[in-house]
């Protein structure tokens, strides 16, 4: 039976709930990650999602509700969930004082990988995630993204089947962040499912498969970003490329079409919404009559920024706030 259950699902949650006092944190939710996806976990700061991944990985007790990771109950297989878990939290937990192999090998050691492996492992993670260089660096001499990949290294010490990643490239620059998304990948396409928690929208939409969208303690969305993308869809977006974009009156023209819903200007062109299906025959005639010369056409589709506004309620500014606040 527990075979079974495994190659079904990574992690099965249902009914899960958390109280704090009279406050409830996470609200009676469900979902479940598939074996070898890479499952998102996004909403707004004060959601759930950390209470929800310190239920899920052992350091917190549900109020109600159970789960379980490959088949074991999260309350009363505790021990075996941990051995089949990696956790990378936001901050490091790595130490400071010892070698990149060092801290490879202490994780080893607190996991219970047996000795005869110890080092076989950990040089094959350091080679891994390139830093063989690196190898007798003391932990405080990497840079953010090496201190990064070396924590996720560390995580999978043990080779677990599932890791949770807290923020993986919060603080790290662009080129760090595009790094440490193909080390993400690479971990996946060898086996391993990964349950993401990130602020950073395009990413989740760069590396998820499926997402999970937690608000006020409760799941009110589960899907890939392309259908959560086409959820929203509630007009026809078109970008409008001209040679002559700054007659005079331009912008009020195209409002005034029958059919126009929305139109702003981006960088010399012109992003136009329709009520329905765009009327091309007559809207381009429209703007020929009015000495308009359209060079190209762009059909635009939702962003998942767009979907995850708009299924939260939440707007764009409070988005932002959001990012800059877990930045810091």
């Amino acid at each position: 039976m527990r075979r079974t259950l495994e190659n079904k699902s990574a992690l099965t949650v249902e009914g899960l709930t958390k109280y704090y006092n009279s406050f409830l944190a996470v609200d009676h939710i469900h979902f479940q990650v598939r074996r070898g996806e890479i499952f998102g976990f996004l909403g707004p700061n004060g959601a759930g999602k950390t209470t929800t991944i310190r239920m899920l990985c052992g350091l917190i007790t549900p109020s109600d509700g159970k789960a379980n990771i490959m088949g074991f109950d999260i309350q009363k297989e505790t021990v075996e969930v941990k051995r089949r878990i990696g956790v990378v939290p936001e901050i490091s937990n790595l130490y400071e004082e010892l070698t990149s192999f060092e801290n490879l090998v202490f994780m080893g050691q607190l996991y219970g990988v047996p000795k005869s492996h110890l080092g076989k492992r950990a040089e094959e993670l350091i080679q891994l995630i390139r830093l063989e260089g690196k190898k007798d660096a003391l932990f405080s001499a990497l840079s953010k993204g090496m201190k990064r990949n070396l924590t996720i290294a560390a995580a999978l010490v043990h080779d677990p089947p599932l890791i949770f990643l807290d923020e993986p490239t919060s603080g790290l620059d662009v080129v760090n962040s595009r790094n440490l998304r193909t080390m993400i990948r690479q971990f996946n396409q060898r086996g391993t499912t990964i349950f993401l928690t990130t602020h950073n929208i395009e990413e989740a939409n760069l590396l998820c498969h499926r997402i999970a969208v937690i608000v006020k303690g409760k799941i009110i969305a589960v899907d890939t970003p392309e259908a959560l993308k086409k959820s929203v869809q509630e007009k026809s977006m078109v970008e409008l490329g001209m040679e002559n974009p700054n007659l005079p009156d331009l912008l009020d023209s195209i409002k005034a079409f029958d059919g126009v819903d929305t139109v702003s200007r981006r960088q010399g062109r012109f992003v136009i919404g329709f009520k329905g299906g765009p009327p091309w025959g007559s809207f381009l005639q429209y703007l020929q009559e009015r000495g308009v010369s359209v060079t190209s056409v762009n059909t635009l589709q939702p962003t998942l920024e767009d979907a995850f506004v708009k299924i939260t309620g939440l707007d764009r500014e409070i988005m932002m706030m959001e990012k800059e606040g877990k930045k810091g």
